[in-house]
């Protein structure tokens, strides 16, 4: 089945926000059994990697936030200068020298670099300008400037709370996991550090809660709702170790495996038929619902304040989710693209792959159940080098690559649409 016909919109009234035919399918044919699929769209991959020059990520998103008006993170001056961020650094300078993931997460808020999480606001915003917005918008609802709409600079904003709360909340420690090990060193940190993130995480997620409710649109914030269950759900998904470190599925034969339950509205929840267990559906629902959902609903939501229909809210959505998961594959390359690193994500892309291909090493997996720091990532790394992870992972962040590159076209030309395209020659060209 061609991805076009997931484009199609169903007459259910409920789903008339964003609607998507055969969605489970977007989970099972986007990653899952088209292989055919991916292998002969030769002339798509020619369209995004014939470029006479390598394209650099940072001057992409540098005149990418130009076009917009100016940077688009939260993490502005109004929020630094704010009494609870400046409570919150100061309690994060009492975390220096201790071991917790949230400063972590703290240096990769402020890192400019290509995991730059407050890119996704960007994003919602150049899909904002480049589709522009209905003349039935009242010039007081406009930032001319910039070419979008003053809502939409507000959703942009709590993309990126939701966004940056959830990885804080990520951050907490399992204090009882930890008991049971015997480690001692740092309770009190581990538990001030616990309380901050809590704490903290909360504060953006609340905020993000009222700017949405400020936006005084129902529909909207059922879809943003939509997504940060999503979110939610991520968490629970597959096995986990001790401190909900994410763990692959065993991989399973193909007699073992099952069809994948239609996806009819995504304002519901992901059917999980026939996702777990086999390598490539297991990982595109894992980010799909731990990344896609969010910024595709972002788009959409964006499209919807501006006046769009349903079926262009729907590109939007369907764009937000290929390139979230362009993205995650780039991520996942990027662990195997320079020296070993000491560690790296058991649910990547690579390592699904040689799973799939190679069950028996499924055996250092489950060496890491009690905590993911017992898992032989030498030997693992070593086995990914040495199978086609690498190269179908590259096929697959290729086919997402040209899946938005196709959404794109739905947009009338101009900057903001180029910088989009920008952004994704970036991306895929960086590996090659």
């Amino acid at each position: 089945m061609s991805f076009s016909r997931l484009c199609h919109l169903r007459c259910a009234v409920r789903c008339d926000l964003v609607k998507v035919s055969s969605s489970s399918a977007f989970i099972a044919k986007l990653g899952g059994p088209c292989a055919k699929e991916l292998s002969t769209n030769s002339t798509q991959r020619g369209s995004v990697a014939q470029h006479h020059s390598k394209p650099d990520w940072n001057r992409a998103v540098s005149e990418a936030e130009k076009i917009v008006g100016y940077p688009t993170s939260f993490l502005s001056l109004r929020w630094i200068l704010s009494d609870e961020i400046a409570n919150v650094a100061l309690h994060l300078r009492k975390l220096v020298g201790s071991n917790h993931p949230l400063l972590k997460t703290a240096k990769n808020l402020i890192y400019n670099g290509k995991n730059n999480m407050q890119a996704w606001g960007l994003i919602v915003l150049l899909v904002s300008k480049a589709a522009g917005h209905s003349p039935k918008i009242p010039d007081m609802e406009q930032d001319k400037a910039a070419g979008v709409l003053h809502s939409q600079r507000a959703l942009a904003e709590v993309t990126e709370m939701i966004r940056t709360s959830h990885l804080v909340h990520k951050g907490l420690v399992n204090m009882n996991a930890r008991q049971r090990a015997s480690i001692t060193e740092e309770p009190d940190d581990m538990m001030f550090g616990n309380k901050i993130a809590l704490l903290s995480g909360d504060y953006l997620l609340a905020n993000s809660c009222s700017e949405l409710a400020n936006l005084r649109n129902q529909e909207l914030v059922e879809l943003m709702s939509s997504a940060v269950r999503d979110l939610a759900e991520a968490e629970f998904m597959g096995e986990r170790d001790d401190q909900n470190n994410p763990l692959p599925s065993r991989p399973l034969s193909k007699e073992e495996r099952e069809e994948p339950t239609e996806w009819d509205c995504i304002l519901e929840p992901l059917p999980m038929r026939g996702v777990l267990g086999t390598a490539a559906r297991e990982w595109a629902a894992r980010h799909v619902l731990a990344a896609g959902a969010l910024l595709g609903k972002s788009c959409s939501a964006a499209l919807k304040l501006a006046g769009h229909d349903a079926h262009m809210q729907t590109q939007g959505y369907l764009f937000g989710c290929h390139l979230a998961l362009a993205w995650q594959a780039y991520l996942d390359l990027e662990a195997f693209s320079g020296p070993e690193p000491s560690s790296f994500s058991l649910v990547g892309a690579p390592l699904a792959f040689t799973l799939d291909a190679r069950p028996h090493l499924y055996s250092y997996i489950e060496a890491g159940r009690a905590s993911v720091h017992h898992v032989d990532y030498h030997a693992l790394y070593k086995a990914v080098l040495e199978g086609d992870g690498l190269e179908q992972t590259k096929r697959v962040q290729h086919e997402h690559i040209a899946r938005a590159r196709a959404q794109l076209r739905s947009l009338p030309p101009g900057d903001a649409r180029t910088a989009l395209a920008n952004i994704l020659v970036a991306m895929h060209q960086d590996h090659y």
